[in-house]
């Protein structure tokens, strides 16, 4: 549930993207961060490893504007895709709002979004979370790669996309689907909140 302060009039969501490594993920971040007016972005912090892969994760508050009189601010986070941080992923995951899954369209990824996707409701259980009732949504990202390099929609929604959420093909180096993506986790995490009238 979104962070809402009275006091301040600020409602505070928790984005996190998920996937397997080398699937997109900061290069999202990275893209909104670059395309986003300076006012109304933070600071891009990122810690990564000498190869540039991401080590804990990406964080980047934005600025939406105000609701029903209430700022509104999204925290963008990744995840470190490497299997051997899963203890990072679970406790990046602490608190989410929504979460957006990042999946590798390459033909020979398959195993792997499959297993991030596997890994990612493994660790939302262990925090007393459901795939079924966190808001989500599933991005199919490089689809600007050749046809014959990655795999067709349908067969990925089979495997990824068993309960229908939300689901958008994206090219995240070139920015192609990437605000779309962040629009709709962005409402669906948004759309539980009841406010006071002003």
């Amino acid at each position: 549930m979104a962070f809402i302060n009275h006091a301040t009039r600020e409602i505070c969501c928790k984005i996190v993207y998920y996937g397997p490594g080398l699937g997109g993920k900061t290069a999202n971040v990275q893209h909104i961060h670059d395309r986003t007016a300076e006012g109304s972005r933070g600071r891009l912090i990122s810690l990564k490893t000498e190869s540039d892969r991401t080590l804990f994760f990406d964080f980047l508050p934005i600025e939406l504007g105000k609701i029903s009189g209430f700022s509104t601010r999204l925290q963008l986070y990744t995840v470190p895709g490497q299997v051997h941080y899963r203890a990072s992923r679970r406790l990046i995951l602490r608190g989410v709002d929504g979460v957006v899954f990042v999946a590798d369209s390459q033909r020979g990824r398959l195993d792997a979004d499959a297993e991030s996707m596997s890994d990612l409701g493994e660790n939302l259980a262990e925090q007393g979370q459901s795939l079924d009732h966190v808001p989500l949504v599933i991005q199919y990202n490089k689809r600007d790669l050749a046809e014959h390099e990655i795999v067709p929609v349908e067969e990925l929604r089979e495997l990824l996309n068993p309960r229908g959420v939300p689901e958008i093909e994206a090219a995240a180096a070139s920015g192609r689907g990437v605000f779309e993506t962040l629009r709709a986790v962005g409402r669906l995490a948004l759309s539980g909140i009841s406010l006071p009238r002003r």
